[in-house]
């Protein structure tokens, strides 16, 4: 580790790291309550793994300035497990995929995200920005036309306060001045406290009541496998943006470790595991969230809210919280990508339009990445099937066949169906110069078109074999073409 490095990224700008921070706070607090009941879970073990979760992802994880919490597409994972089998089993799970996401990290799996494309980020941030919104239409429709006044006067306060002053992040004036209306001037809204109980203790260690037997690990280990998997792909999607947002690289590895031992406290302390939060990182980016300080007061933060402040926060009203949200949705929208959709090849397209499809409809980020990487993946075979050719020339005697491009499972049948098995010429070769085997099923395609050619009685020679290029056919063929 870099210890220097490590001590500027708690020391960069304290005042704005810690005003930035407080607003990550605010931003926590409604959706990981949401995010509490669809697991099923009391929003106290939700709001108490979030500190856990800011506090030590900030003192061990790779990324500064990303904001983590007990919220998003892990919660979907748990719901299950805890609707059938109880809170217990879930913080047994919560331990087991805090470790499983250290060996990740260990085993280096976090390499994965080379292999999610441009395409697929940008669906992944877009559908965001989407449930971001919709989350807040529960909060909109219906509420009274003091609610509609105090979130356009909020969005107001939020995007015209920054043209007069940078000094405090415009959602904190926001949340104090409405506040502040609401308290003066009695009104028929919601508040924070409508979205259930907020814990007034503090956290302690706890220890889950089930047995380890082989029978309820077995019920755990494939939901502990999951929510690890969940949150670390969260996690690093949400960690590539931040890279892209400030020009600086985190170290990815050390965020799976991080994440996993931050995993691990939060189930020791009684909560849900959680993830790298996109909505949140992106409002602490916004205003001036660089380091791991902004990190470290958004969980510190919340602890003091909901001890301390645990009477104020509750009459913060939901209009404050609904207008930060808008904002977060708007920002977080690739805006760009909608005139991209006809710039772009309509491969690519479709496979960003898939990704946000996907994920609107389950609510799942993670199964929008899976869908959108596995569909560019088809794409990107079938281009680079399209792009093999195999170019014959003819003499009196021999015919010559000249391959080019890549050969593998969904390109290899083009050799196959070039070769002609009844022509005149007596001599048949093979150049693969230019050619490239990346798999068995293109070595078995070409062992079978030269035992084809054989049994009709051509005489076989390949050229152009290259142990760098063609280092598979040495692996896995016996044939005596490699002996030339």
């Amino acid at each position: 580790m870099n210890f220097a490095l490590y001590r500027q990224q708690w020391a960069q700008n304290p005042l704005r790291e810690v005003l930035a921070g407080m607003v990550g706070t605010f931003a926590l607090i409604p959706e990981v309550i949401a995010f509490s009941y669809i697991a099923g879970v009391s929003p106290a073990v939700s709001l108490f793994a979030s500190f856990v979760i800011s506090v030590s992802i900030a003192l061990f994880g790779g990324r500064p300035g990303m904001i983590s919490g007990a919220a998003g597409s892990v919660a979907l994972v748990a719901a299950p497990l805890v609707h059938r089998h109880g809170v217990d089993m879930m913080l047994v799970a919560t331990l087991l995929a805090g470790a499983l996401q250290i060996i990740f990290g260990v085993l280096r799996f976090e390499s994965v995200m080379r292999f999610v494309p441009a395409e697929v980020r940008t669906g992944f941030v877009n559908a965001l920005a989407i449930l971001i919104f919709s989350a807040q239409i529960p909060q909109i429709l219906g509420a009274g036309t003091a609610t509609y006044l105090l979130i356009g006067l909020g969005l107001i306060v939020i995007y015209l306060a920054p043209k007069i002053s940078t000094a405090i992040p415009s959602p904190l004036i926001c949340i104090i001045l409405l506040t502040a209306i609401t308290m003066v001037h009695p009104m028929p809204v919601r508040t924070v406290h409508d979205l259930g109980d907020l814990p007034t203790g503090l956290p302690h260690l706890t220890w889950p009541h089930v047995a380890l037997t082989w029978d309820n690990l077995s019920i755990i280990f494939p939901y502990a496998l999951a929510m690890a998997a969940v949150g670390l792909l969260e996690s690093m999607m949400t960690a590539t943006v931040v890279d892209e947002e400030t020009d600086t690289h985190g170290n990815q590895r050390a965020e799976c470790t991080g994440l996993g031992i931050s995993n691990i406290l939060v189930g020791a302390f009684g909560g849900i595991a959680g993830c790298g939060m996109i909505g949140q990182t992106v409002g602490n980016l916004r205003y001036g969230g660089r380091g791991r300080l902004s990190t470290f007061t958004a969980g510190a933060f919340l602890l003091i809210l909901m001890v301390l402040l645990h009477p104020w926060v509750a009459q913060v009203p939901m209009a404050a919280l609904v207008a930060i949200m808008i904002m977060v949705s708007a920002s977080t929208f690739a805006w760009g990508s909608l005139g991209d959709l006809l710039r772009h090849p309509k491969l690519s397209s479709l496979t960003m339009l898939v990704t946000v499809a996907v994920v609107v409809l389950t609510h799942d980020l993670a199964a929008g990445v899976v869908a959108g990487v596995l569909l560019y993946g088809v794409f990107f075979a079938w281009r680079a099937a399209s792009m093999l050719s195999v170019k014959k020339t003819s003499t009196s005697t021999t015919d010559t066949y000249t391959v080019h491009g890549q050969m593998f499972f969904a390109s290899a049948s083009g050799l196959s169906e070039a070769l002609e098995y009844h022509s005149p010429a007596q001599n048949v070769v093979l150049d693969l110069s230019d050619a490239h085997f990346w798999d068995i099923t293109s070595v078995q395609v070409l062992e079978g078109a030269i035992s084809k050619l054989e049994s009709h009685g051509y005489s076989v020679q390949v050229i152009g074999l290259n142990k760098e290029r063609h280092g598979i056919i040495a692996s896995q063929s016996e044939h005596n073409l490699l002996a030339l």
